[in-house]
């Protein structure tokens, strides 16, 4: 079973697509497994960055050296590796600072 390894893009144009992403990965000898675009959940409007899965922590590193800083329709990339997503349970103290009780 392969690792399956994820990039953070940001500073992406907002009406870049999946496909001119992927494009711009294999025109530069990184082959991509998916793409994932980040749009508001209310509006749908891309917020300008996404995640790029790639097949090991090889290509990972090259990706990052070979796309991070570089343009896509005049906006220098921000290529590195993705964080695990924060926890979002948990907080049940939401505004208690506030309360006064």
């Amino acid at each position: 079973m392969t690792q399956v390894s994820k990039l953070y893009v940001g500073n992406l144009d907002f009406s870049t697509t999946e496909g001119e992403l992927k494009t711009h990965f294999e025109q530069n000898g990184i082959q991509v497994s998916t793409i994932n675009l980040i749009t508001d959940k209310y509006t749908g409007r891309a917020k300008g960055f996404g995640f790029v899965e790639v097949e090991s922590e090889e290509v990972l590193n090259k990706a990052i050296e070979a796309l991070d800083g570089k343009e896509l329709k005049g906006r220098k990339l921000t290529v590195n590796k993705a964080k695990p997503p924060k926890d979002r349970t948990g907080g049940g103290n939401f505004g208690s600072r506030h309360s006064r009780f």
